[in-house]
């Protein structure tokens, strides 16, 4: 699950006090908060491309760690680890957070 809260609200927010410096990431590879869904859908892709690279469990459940390019909108694709979490009961996987690699 990748919510408009997570894009927009922390990997895209200048004013996001942890979030600050993956949106200056984000941005210079064109993405834009007006235009979250474009981030959610990278995301989701690299999710579906690339294997995991790392499983850590946790007292609440399993996170899961992928590395890989990231298609950006001006086509440059860095390197990026992108973090996701499944929780003791839960099915789908839900957005943790994104940075370079």
């Amino acid at each position: 699950m990748v919510t408009r809260e997570k894009v927009a609200g922390y990997l895209l927010s200048w004013t996001h006090p942890s979030g600050r410096s993956k949106a200056d990431f984000f941005y210079r590879y064109g993405f834009r908060a007006e235009q979250w869904t474009a981030l959610a859908r990278a995301l989701i892709k690299h999710a579906s491309s690339y294997d995991v690279a790392k499983v850590e469990e946790t007292p609440f459940g399993m996170r899961y760690t992928i590395d890989g390019e990231l298609e950006t909108p001006d086509r440059r694709n860095p390197q990026v680890r992108v973090v996701w979490f499944v929780g003791h009961g839960e099915t789908a996987p839900r957005l943790v957070t994104a940075y370079p690699c």
